[in-house]
């Protein structure tokens, strides 16, 4: 495991952090990385997962320095394993806590809406889905997991018009469920997980599944035929 990405063993509620010491930007390893984490909560089997960042930046998303410099092939995996450990969150079948300490835009923000609650620290911290604003088209799968935690009243504003959310605005709409002082974010997410982690595993992950899974199924269905291949010259 990367060590910009560590995992926290508890009693019963397991902790996978991103430090790059950055801004937590996506590329290939982040995604092996965080996807031995998530294998190690499988193994383990903790009655919830807490996934945060480091103080100011749960994740920037994409590393949009690093995707121009990849051949083809390369950014295709790339963003084959984004979508796909997106949605390995989605569905996973331990319940999981964001707990957002800072900035969380395009795929940050994605990775906390995959998520099954959203504790933030209220800080000028901003919550965007920015792809629309700098010339990239949502994926299905990106649109299936930002919905699931979107209203639909805000769905056109964070999806389509790429609005810039502070803490306590995302949670007005109903996006964020908590919102608290950043020396509380982790105590908090710890408190929103804990009647989580006491519901039944099997029948949890059971439900999870048949509630997303034909989503998903439909999503993946479009992964590849959505992919470009390539990304717009682009500037956060």
């Amino acid at each position: 495991m990367s060590s910009a990405v560590t995992y926290e063993a508890g009693e019963r509620i397991a902790r996978i952090a991103l430090d790059d010491g950055k801004v937590n930007a996506m590329s290939l390893g982040f995604f092996e990385a965080l996807g031995a984490a998530l294998d190690r909560a499988e193994r383990e089997r903790p009655g919830a997962v807490i996934i945060t960042g480091r103080p100011g930046v749960f994740s920037a998303g994409l590393d949009l320095k690093l995707l121009p410099t990849l051949g083809a092939a390369e950014l295709r995996t790339t963003l084959i394993t984004f979508a796909r450990t997106m949605l390995r969150v989605f569905l996973f079948p331990i319940p999981t806590v964001a707990a957002v300490g800072g900035h969380a835009i395009a795929g940050g923000a994605l990775l906390m809406f995959a998520c099954d609650l959203r504790v933030a620290a209220d800080t000028a911290a901003r919550l965007r889905l920015n792809e629309v604003a700098i010339g990239l088209a949502l994926p299905s799968w990106a649109i299936l997991i930002a919905r699931s935690a979107i209203p639909p009243r805000w769905r056109t504003e964070a999806m389509l018009h790429a609005r810039s959310y502070s803490p306590a605005e995302a949670k007005t709409r109903g996006f964020v469920d908590t919102v608290v002082p950043p020396e509380q974010l982790l105590a908090a997410a710890a408190e929103a997980a804990a009647p989580l982690a006491a519901l039944d595993p099997t029948a949890y992950a059971t439900s999870k599944s048949r509630l997303r899974a034909m989503g998903v199924k439909w999503a993946s269905e479009l992964l590849e035929s959505e992919m470009t291949g390539r990304l717009p010259a682009v500037k956060r």
